[in-house]
């Protein structure tokens, strides 16, 4: 059985293109819709289940109709990651679980005013735990709000979403050298710099952790249109590969 993770989004809260910027990213991207980058976030299929990770995309209600999907398993409560379920949550019928870090402020009144969403299901640092048949373990990231990134695995596949992040906790990153993920999904926010940027990763941290984690495929998400620049002029490492809305990753 394999598990298919789509990415639905993979830019950051500017997105791309950027309001009011013209260069050659943002230009691209304006004339050309597959080079846009919509809020970081994917889709996981596995056992016939729909899994949303993360909320972030204003027309999610459009894209994913009531009993298309099964949960949202959430990294953070941020904006830019939980838009979309403001206005979903006025909605009828069953509720929907959501579940995420133990983060008691959340975003904005979502918690005070739920509606169809089940926020009961707190996920707790290193402790797995199954969405139909899928082991999930929460990864702690560095980032400015309580985030978590996932391991996710089944009989035969194992994968890691690690968005937003600047660098790794030393206990994730050895977590994560132990169990060998196939691929990683990785926040890779700005262009190769000489100190790791504040909340987001730059190329140099992305390659520093895999020399330690060895995955064999490295995907880059939450990209900026700085970032689409550099890369417009420059490769990629082997085995790095830049993600763009709408790709899937299949693993058998």
């Amino acid at each position: 059985m394999s598990l298919t993770i789509r990415l639905t989004g993979t830019g950051g809260a500017q997105l791309v293109p950027v309001f009011g910027c013209d260069c050659a990213a943002c230009r691209r991207a304006r004339s050309q819709a597959q080079f846009r980058r919509r809020p970081c976030s994917a889709e996981i299929r596995y056992n016939e289940a729909v899994t949303l990770l993360d909320a972030g995309l204003p027309d999610l209600m459009e894209r994913w109709p009531a009993g298309s999907f099964q949960q949202f398993l959430l990294t953070h409560y941020h904006m830019d990651h939980v838009q979309g379920l403001f206005p979903l949550r006025w909605g009828v019928g069953e509720r929907i679980a959501v579940y995420g870090p133990p983060d008691e402020q959340g975003c904005d009144d979502l918690f005070r005013h739920p509606g169809l969403l089940d926020f009961s299901h707190t996920v707790e640092p290193f402790v797995v735990f199954e969405l139909q048949g899928l082991q999930v373990t929460p990864l702690p990231l560095n980032h400015s709000k309580l985030t978590f990134g996932y391991l996710l695995e089944s009989a035969h596949s194992r994968v890691a979403w690690l968005s937003d992040t600047a660098g790794l906790p030393d206990k994730t990153l050895k977590f994560l050298l132990n169990n060998h993920p196939q691929a990683i999904i990785i926040d890779c926010s700005h262009p190769p710099r000489a100190e790791t940027p504040k909340n987001h990763c730059d190329l140099n941290t992305v390659i520093a952790i895999n020399e330690t984690i060895r995955s064999p495929r490295v995907i880059l998400t939450h990209i900026s249109h700085q970032f689409d620049v550099w890369m417009m002029d420059n490769p990629l490492p082997p085995g790095f590969e830049a993600g763009y809305d709408g790709m899937e990753i299949v693993l058998d």
